[in-house]
């Protein structure tokens, strides 16, 4: 399957050599070949483990994981299930896949200076085909609610681009999706001072 071209635009931007590329419910691996082919140390997720197999012989680090299983008897249920430390990831992958409790804890694992690539399908997708359920088509401007709201830690969002509309390739759809890059809110501080004082 080919790469998306959302991804192969702004891959360059993903610092190399800071930490491992994770590629979240990665299926058949297009994005990890993809970035193994670049030399990136790549993290690879997904709950199908035998789509995992081919992508370790190739050097990928493997996880067989559900992101939405629920473990009702050890009291979490409720809670998201979400398997990394904070400051982890010199960038985070996701196409094709919408899990709504996810969302936050992505830029959450997400080392200074990591970026996050997410690309999936919109509301306006079910003219289309599917998917067709509100469950799985982003809002308009969902993501930069979602991503660029105010900071509540040191950290904060830039948007590098962000798009909802319609593609033809591989087939037509609706997507939106959006590229940004996490930064210290105390770095865009010091900078905006350092501009001040050259004034």
């Amino acid at each position: 399957m080919i790469a998306s071209p959302w991804v192969c635009r702004f891959l360059p931007l993903i610092p190399k050599n800071q930490g491992p590329v994770l590629d979240l419910a990665c299926g058949s691996g297009r994005h990890s070949r993809l970035l193994l082919d670049a030399g990136y140390d790549v993290w690879a997720l997904d709950k199908d483990a035998s789509l995992l197999a081919p992508l370790a012989l190739l050097g990928a680090r493997c996880f067989p994981f559900d992101l939405e299983a629920q473990d009702s008897d050890s009291g979490n249920a409720g809670k998201v299930n979400w398997p990394f430390d904070p400051d982890m990831f010199s960038a985070i992958i996701v196409t094709n896949y919408l899990y709504r409790p996810l969302l936050s804890m992505l830029t959450f694992s997400l080392k200074e200076q990591g970026i996050l690539i997410y690309e999936t399908f919109a509301a306006g997708n079910e003219v289309f085909g599917r998917p067709r359920s509100r469950d799985f088509l982003l809002q308009p401007g969902e993501l930069i609610d979602c991503f660029l709201s105010e900071p509540v830690s040191t950290r904060k969002n830039q948007c590098i681009a962000y798009e909802h509309g319609q593609i033809n390739n591989p087939k037509p759809a609706i997507v939106q999706r959006i590229c940004l890059r996490s930064i210290s809110v105390t770095s865009t501080i010091d900078a905006s001072r350092d501009h001040l004082d050259g004034i």
